[in-house]
């Protein structure tokens, strides 16, 4: 027996442990093991290094050019630079000194925190990360190998004072505190390239050892490699370096079984838009972080790497022109992969339809422009759920493929697919993969592989799998370490196989290769961050009116544009893309769902400022031109009123005129109601056209009483009753309704000892990701909200109101006005909120005697209908869902719609239904929602079914008001008003949602409908402006094939085919 023989199978663990301090950077042996060869020599101070800086004021962040011009002051190692969000510029000298000739030389700078690397003439040259951990990257290459007569060099360090990650731990602390950061190093240094190879090989063969099954051969054969080399390396002796890469170079050369896994790899830095830093820190990152992958990709020509969101190439080609061209010119290479095909990796809750819609449009249209080719990998790993429209969206977009991650952090139920078809609500598929390694961020490690293996869920049909690797969130990307990993990895037994590609070949391969794939139908709902549809209200709202604004504007743009042949009108087109861009980058998947820090809500305030300003404007100047175009009038003459639909149906609804307007319109009539809160006169105004003019005169509308005027009274038993002819209703001294009758059908609607419109307070402690989430078990902690002042506001007889007053705590209180009009059964909700609590959330409940296993909530471009009841954890785990304009509990025969103008948190239990107003999260925005919030609501009757009901059009017009034009209206044109620009008819089903005009042809429009509630349809759809031709269109405006577009004779009709839930684009053109 050999003395000194080695035991490591009877003592594996020690042994793992051995060979793990081996290549540990953090334990006390790193001047015996590895590290302590990793560099032959280094070099600091001066005379080698010379450092200067300056620091620019507040939290400017100047360009190369001025910031040159600047006066540096001297700068040293160990100092501190601050505070947070500041910028400080080195100007830093070296002189390679003699020991490192015939070396590589690095310059190692640290600053804890980011920078970027500049050449004295200005081009950005590489991202460095300082501080500890793995997304540590502070090397700066010099030389590949130093002469004797090395010139001095001289370049600039741009240090961002922040790190990957923002500003410190966003759950202790807020992100605009003041904090300083060190700068630890600034030093040439010499690596042994010898020995960073044995480093990569043991970081390698290390994890195998600990990450295969232990009783595996092929864990054994690591292990003994590893102690093998432990055991021949000396630090005192360059020689033993190669003789221990010979143990591992014979590893690595038994290869990998051809019928193993067979892994996708694509390098990635996922960069949010703004989230732990602010818009502006993003056009910074995404140059510090792309520059470095183009410095990895000359070093290793296998290297593929892929960057998402359109909006942030913009920005780049806007602020480093030449990055921006040496990213055009790597991906003409193929290594350098634009992917995604929409504007910002958005979010897919939120937004409406169209948003969607121009996510897409304005993304695929950038990437042609400058790339050459539009995506068709639709690409959103980090989203909080997917909607049901995606496919066909994506599909519509020119895409065919989608990738994602996120279904991986499910917390109460585990996603069952991992390659399959994602089927949408119109029967759209596209080819759906979701990493089994569960991650955007891998760091290129055996287990990540292992695992990925383990965890893909239908290997049973297809052996291959996508593998997305770099540092990721905060950017940074892959570092030269991972690709050093990946190599080794590549094709070595005991793993699957590796390869560097393009994401595009994985999913063609499976398309190719798969026999069958599994189908999911419908959304991929996240079980997780539920409280992203409630988050920064304020930020929601003005998101629902920007959509609204911009709709609008687009429409009454195109009727002046194209509404007279002697139309002078401009249609603005480079402002509404601008408008559209700012609407799509609000939308990023951690903005809208409201999970960024404060300082993102700041910059997004001004941006929704700016939107609604202009949005306003641009409405207002082409509604101007329409009726001028359509009337002849002067609008300097005296004035009148002309009210505008801009939805797609006929509807009646009461204007509020200013008291001198009405008396110049109806002359010595006295007016039926002056509304009590800002003196305005009420008038009806019946049958206004869709996408119609209407004339307010005295002989287009009525001024005299109704004949089935509203009235509220007060009752004996302290309850107040709004009752028109289609409805009473019932409120107790709570402000909760006790009574809601339907008198058309003699339907009571409140259950016995049941009620509606009632305040709960939950609290909202979620388990970690304050923001984001609502956990199920805040629904077992409330309280009712009783309390309440009750007083008679509006009398009548056009509409009636009582104004409800709750406390909810010392600093915080809900004010109500509750309305009803005489013509409609609606009963609207105006609220008022001062809120100021700290983790809580107010919801509104209203129980129903309606029954159904499903309830019905709006979504992009249709309706998805989720179950009332929590019979199994799929169930249960949607105790908190996403909906638009509404939600409908309906049984046969009959239903009740709630709908709103910005919320999108609903739950429906049984017959009870709830409506999430407010929250109160305190990271990674201490200030979320804290102030004033005004909002409403309103809860709409309907007879039939939800699929045989006008919830739809009834939502959009609450949330689509008439518009009111001042005008001279001559009475012998006011019949000219009453013709629609468009109409739809034949199909109730369908709604025309756009207008616009086409993107590259200033003599086309674009008319872009959808199917609403599922079903079949053939709409006679009629255009007033002109065309001499029409064809059917994809998001992108490309022709495309399908059902015909069918023109009856002399006539500008058409007939238009749908599918349940389809969307529909046609392109007019003179």
């Amino acid at each position: 027996m050999k003395p000194h023989m080695s035991y490591l199978q009877k003592h594996p663990s020690i042994t793992r442990s051995r060979v793990s301090n081996f290549v540990n950077d953090n334990y006390q042996w790193k001047d015996v093991n590895i590290q302590a060869v990793l560099y032959d020599v280094k070099a600091s101070g001066e005379p080698h290094v010379q450092l200067k800086v300056w620091s620019a004021p507040g939290q400017e962040r100047p360009t190369f050019e001025h910031a040159v011009k600047q006066e540096f002051r001297p700068a040293k190692v160990g100092q501190m630079f601050g505070p947070s969000w500041t910028t400080h510029w080195f100007q830093v000298h070296v002189s390679i000194p003699a020991q490192f000739v015939g070396k590589p030389v690095q310059f190692l700078f640290d600053s804890s925190s980011e920078a970027m690397v500049w050449s004295a003439e200005g081009e950005p040259i590489m991202g460095l990360t300082g501080s500890n951990g793995g997304e540590r990257h502070v090397d700066y290459a010099l030389t590949a190998c130093a002469t004797a007569n090395e010139p001095e060099r001289m370049f600039y360090v741009e240090i961002a004072c922040n790190g990957l990650f923002g500003n410190g731990d966003y759950h202790e602390h807020p992100q605009d505190r003041d904090i300083y950061y060190r700068l630890n190093s600034a030093e040439l240094a010499a690596p042994n390239p010898d020995a960073w190879a044995l480093y990569h090989d043991m970081e390698v063969i290390v994890d195998m050892a600990k990450e295969l099954p232990q009783d595996s051969p092929r864990s054994w054969q690591a292990l003994t490699a590893a102690n093998d080399i432990v055991n021949i390396f000396e630090h005192a002796d360059p020689t033993s370096i190669n003789k221990a890469r010979s143990v591992s170079d014979a590893f690595f050369a038994v290869t990998s079984n051809p019928a193993s896994h067979q892994v996708y790899a694509i390098g990635n830095c996922h960069i949010d838009t703004a989230w732990l830093w602010p818009f502006a820190e993003t056009r910074r990152k995404t140059a510090r972080s792309w520059s470095t992958q183009l410095n990895l990709m000359d070093s290793f020509e296998e290297y593929r790497f892929t960057a998402s969101q359109a909006q942030q190439f913009e920005w780049l080609k806007e602020d480093y022109p030449s990055l921006f061209k040496r990213i055009q010119g790597k991906a003409k290479t193929g290594q350098f992969v634009p992917i995604g095909g929409t504007w910002v990796e958005m979010d897919c809750n939120i937004p409406s339809g169209e948003s969607l819609a121009r996510q897409f449009l304005l993304g695929q249209r950038f990437y042609k422009q400058h790339f050459g080719q539009t995506c068709d990998v639709f690409w959103l790993p980090d989203t909080f759920g997917y909607s049901s429209q995606l496919p066909q969206i994506v599909r519509l977009a020119g895409a065919k493929y989608f990738f994602t991650q996120k279904l991986s952090w499910n917390n109460i139920n585990k996603f069952p697919n991992t390659t399959f078809w994602w089927t949408g609500l119109d029967g759209s598929s596209v080819l759906t993969h979701m990493a089994p390694s569960e991650t955007y961020s891998a760091q290129c490690r055996p287990g990540e592989l292992i695992n990925g293996v383990k965890k893909h869920k239908d290997v049973a049909y297809s052996n291959e799998s996508l593998y997305l690797f770099g540092n990721g969130d905060g950017g940074g990307g892959p570092l030269r370490s991972m690709l050093e990993r990946l190599r080794r990895m590549a094709n070595v037994d005991g793993l699957p196989r590796v390869k560097q590609s393009h994401p595009r070949e994985f999913y063609e391969h499976v398309e190719k290769t798969t026999r069958e794939l599994v189908a999911w139908k419908g959304e991929l709902y996240f079980e997780l961050h539920r409280g992203t549809y409630t988050s920064q209200s304020n930020n929601k709202l003005w998101n629902r009116q920007s959509e609204f604004l911009l709709r609008d504007a687009e429409l009454l743009c195109t009727v002046a544009s194209f509404g007279s042949e002697d139309s002078e009108f401009e249609y603005p087109a480079e402002e509404l893309t601008r408008l559209w861009k700012l609407v799509c980058l609000n939308q990023f998947h951690d903005v809208v769902p409201g999970s960024a820090i404060n300082m993102v809500y700041r910059d997004s305030d001004k941006m929704y400022k700016d939107i609604i300003s202009s949005a306003n404007r641009i409405r207002k100047e082409a509604l101007a031109n329409v009726c001028r175009s359509v009337a002849g009038t002067d609008l300097t003459s005296s004035q009148g009123l002309t009210v505008v639909n801009t939805t797609g149906w006929m509807r009646s609804d009461i204007v509020a005129i200013p008291a001198s307007t009405y008396a110049n319109i109806f002359s010595n009539t006295s007016p039926v109601q002056i509304r009590a809160s800002d003196s305005a006169v009420l008038v009806p105004v019946t049958n206004v056209a869709g996408f119609g003019l209407h004339s307010v005169s005295a002989e287009t509308c009525s001024v005299r009483a109704p004949k089935h005027p509203v009235h509220v009274s007060k009752t004996d038993k302290d309850t107040y009753l709004l009752e028109n002819r289609f409805v009473s209703v019932t409120f107790n001294a709570s402000g909760h309704i006790v009574s809601f009758y339907d008198k058309t059908e003699g339907r009571e609607l409140v259950p016995k000892d049941a009620a509606a419109n009632v305040f709960e307070l939950y609290d909202d402690v979620p388990l970690y990701w304050d923001a984001w989430d609502i956990e199920i078990y805040s629904l077992e902690k409330y309280q009712t909200l009783k309390s309440a002042v009750v007083l008679i506001v509006e009398e009548g007889p056009l509409v009636a109101s009582i104004s409800v007053r709750v406390p909810i705590s010392d600093g915080s209180v809900v004010t109500q006005t509750i309305s009803l009009s005489e013509h409609s059964p609606r009963l609207d909700f105006d609220c008022s909120v001062d809120w100021h609590e700290n983790r809580k959330c107010l919801k509104v409940s209203f129980t129903w005697d309606i029954y159904s296993d499903v309830a019905t909530y709006e979504t992009q471009f249709g309706v998805v209908q989720r179950p009332t009841h929590r019979n199994t954890t799929w169930d249960m785990a949607k105790f908190e869902v996403c909906g638009h304009k509404f939600a409908d509990l309906s049984e046969f025969g009959y239903g009740v719609a709630l709908l709103n103008d910005c919320k999108y948190g609903f739950s429906t239990l049984g017959n009870s239904m709830s409506m999430s107003l407010l929250r109160a999260p305190k990271a990674p925005d201490e200030h979320s929602d804290m102030g004033h919030h005004s909002f409403r609501y309103a809860v709409y009757p309907h007879t039939g079914t939800f699929s045989e009901s006008n919830v739809v059009q009834e939502a959009y017009q609450f949330n689509v008001p008439l518009l009111e034009l001042p005008i001279t209206i001559p009475p012998q044109i006011s019949s000219l008003h009453k013709r629609p620009f468009f109409s739809v008819s034949g199909a109730r089903n369908v709604v025309l949602d756009t207008v616009k005009r086409a993107e590259d042809d200033k003599t086309s429009y674009i008319v872009r409908l959808y199917e609403a509630y599922g079903g079949h349809a053939r709409a006679l759809l009629t255009s007033r402006l002109p065309f001499s031709s029409v064809c059917k269109v994809n998001l992108l405006e490309e022709p495309m094939d399908g059902p015909g577009i069918e023109r009856l004779d002399h006539s500008t009709a058409l007939k238009v085919p749908f599918k349940p839930f389809e969307v529909v684009s046609l392109l007019f053109t003179l």
